[in-house]
């Protein structure tokens, strides 16, 4: 019988410590001051649970009157003691663990939010720096009485719309960047006519994966704004896919005065595939060619 007294106490006690020291613990919150270890609520756990365990030994005298209620209050007390002791480090150790796994999902949170304003930025770049290159080639175009003017202008205009349907994605299909490639070098051919030629060799397989939008436009922007284009000296261009990479390759004949450089065009196109892919676009250079080397995204593959 009093052993079975003794183990109802007990169990008793270890219920209401339990669910006592997890009603106090503090709600999450961002504020350092709440995660650590407090002293304050160990103490005062310890303190009631001292005057818990001192009714319980009380009604234990009660239903025992052979048990001498001094000396066994003691023994009674420390196995309180040791028993809220336990089952406060237990929970402090489980509630330290949540409230870092609440901090890591913040922390990714953030840093998720943060990637995709950086990414929204990157695209905002795209179309005025688009844009800017095409008013100056529009300038070129009036000033010169080019015939092909008005044509320009109109493919200009279908060309942006196109643009703005498109603009909305983080990925698009390389058959629909071709497409806009298309567009794009009709408009060259209108300013530049037979000054600059692209070859486009890429392997059919390849055109169901996936491409940042006006990826290849910025890039041929690139060869443009750096190499000499004219009839005596005309740009080739070729677009080819090997090794799973799609390359942008032309010959080099750099212009001998440079145009000042912003550093849109590549960094915007790197950023972009390490935001989205996690990989760096690759850069060959050498005294006759100039190559970018995108790496290509499937979509099933890489998700």
């Amino acid at each position: 019988m009093e052993t079975l007294v003794n183990s109802g106490v007990t169990f008793v006690f270890a219920l209401f410590v339990w669910y006592y020291n997890i009603y106090t613990l503090p709600g999450y919150t961002t504020s350092y001051k709440n995660r650590g270890f407090s002293t304050f609520r160990l103490m005062r756990s310890l303190l009631i649970g001292l005057a818990v365990m001192f009714l319980l030994a009380y009604a234990q005298q009660l239903l025992l009157s052979s048990i001498n209620f001094g000396p066994d209050m003691l023994m009674v007390e420390v196995r309180g003691i040791l028993v809220n002791l336990t089952f406060y480090m237990f929970l402090h150790l489980l509630y330290q663990g949540y409230q870092n796994q609440q901090v890591s999902i913040e922390l990714e949170r953030t840093q998720a939010d943060n990637l995709g304003a950086q990414y929204e930025m990157l695209k905002q770049q795209v179309n005025p720096h688009f844009l800017f290159n095409n008013m100056n080639t529009l300038k070129a175009m009036v000033e010169t009485n080019d015939e092909h003017t008005v044509e320009f202008i109109l493919k200009l205009s279908d060309f942006y719309r196109f643009t703005l349907e498109s603009r909305k994605n983080d990925l698009i299909h390389l058959s629909d960047e071709v497409e806009i490639l298309t567009a794009y070098m009709f408009l060259l051919k209108a300013r530049f006519e037979d000054g600059i030629n692209l070859v486009n060799t890429i392997d059919p397989q390849y055109y169901s994966s996936l491409i940042p939008p006006f990826t290849i436009q910025l890039l041929i922007e690139n060869c443009i704004k750096h190499n000499i284009v004219s009839l005596d000296y005309p740009l080739q261009i070729k677009l080819y896919t090997e090794n799973e990479k799609i390359i942008v390759e032309n010959q080099l004949q750099p212009k001998k005065s440079q145009e000042f450089s912003t550093k849109v065009g590549l960094e915007n196109i790197n950023q972009r595939y390490i935001h989205l892919l996690d990989q760096k676009i690759d850069i060959e250079v050498n005294e006759k060619s100039f190559k970018i080397k995108l790496p290509v995204i499937h979509e099933h593959y890489h998700h």
